[in-house]
């Protein structure tokens, strides 16, 4: 008895789906467009290391100063030495590490603060990350110029080009071959490798740290706390601290 009541409505079933009418396909208006070339270009950006999407440009070492210090200082300082905004981008480097192409202050314990360029393995990086995010307050405002200029000073800062150089897209692999760490790049450690090496050897000062005020180099008013408190995006611990941007100064 349940066998047949279980088979007639399977039977049921069956008969129910058959009858049923199909389903139109409901159209819709097309959604969005292609990309135009000019949209395309706008995003596809980058500067690879082999230099590939170096636009035509060029900024000298004298130019570079005067966009530094009009747009560049007030957070990095003078010379990118300042530690109080953001981590110093020039220093610890040497002209052994610029032969050698390896910056041996990064495995010293008595540098508790690595600069930008001490880690820096391709000039790309830095020239790309510049027009990307430069600057602080107002990203991608500067011209193709201005950031071969800002550029080109950064790396006279860092003893790697003369005060007299013009950085272009034709010459700027002059640079990469005097980059102090181009060398450097590695993937053997735990960030890229779980079973690489941590680093677990700093000496760096971890608690009640010395901070000498005057050092400082504070935001401008207009973009003081732009991004957030940038104290509560750095260690709390250590020469390299983000300044309290809570305070307006």
């Amino acid at each position: 008895m349940f066998k047949f009541l279980d088979r007639l409505f399977l039977l049921l079933c069956i008969c129910c789906v058959q009858a049923q009418v199909p389903v139109q396909a409901q159209t819709y208006p097309t959604i969005g467009r292609a990309a135009t070339v000019a949209e395309i270009a706008a995003w596809d950006s980058d500067v690879r290391p082999d230099f590939r999407g170096l636009p035509v440009g060029s900024g000298s070492v004298s130019q570079g100063m005067k966009v530094w210090e009009k747009k560049c200082a007030s957070c990095h300082g003078d010379f990118a030495e300042s530690p109080a905004v953001f981590p110093p981008l020039i220093g610890g480097t040497t002209n052994a590490d610029i032969e050698r192409g390896r910056a041996a202050g990064l495995i010293a314990v008595t540098e508790n603060s690595k600069t930008t360029i001490m880690k820096l393995a391709t000039v790309s990086t830095l020239w790309d990350y510049i027009r990307r995010a430069m600057p602080f307050d107002a990203p991608k405002s500067l011209s193709v110029n201005e950031v071969y200029a800002a550029t080109a000073y950064l790396l006279h800062l860092a003893d790697i080009l003369p005060a007299d150089f013009t950085l272009t897209e034709k010459n700027i692999a002059q640079a990469q071959a005097k980059m102090p760490n181009r060398d450097g790049m590695s993937v053997a450690h735990g960030m890229f490798d779980v079973k690489g090496k941590g680093d677990v050897t700093s000496q760096a000062c971890m608690n009640d740290c010395p901070v000498n005020e005057q050092s400082l180099v504070v935001l401008p008013t207009s973009v003081n706390g732009l991004n957030g408190n940038l104290a509560e995006q750095n260690r709390s611990y250590g020469l390299v601290r983000g300044v309290d941007t809570s305070v307006k100064r």
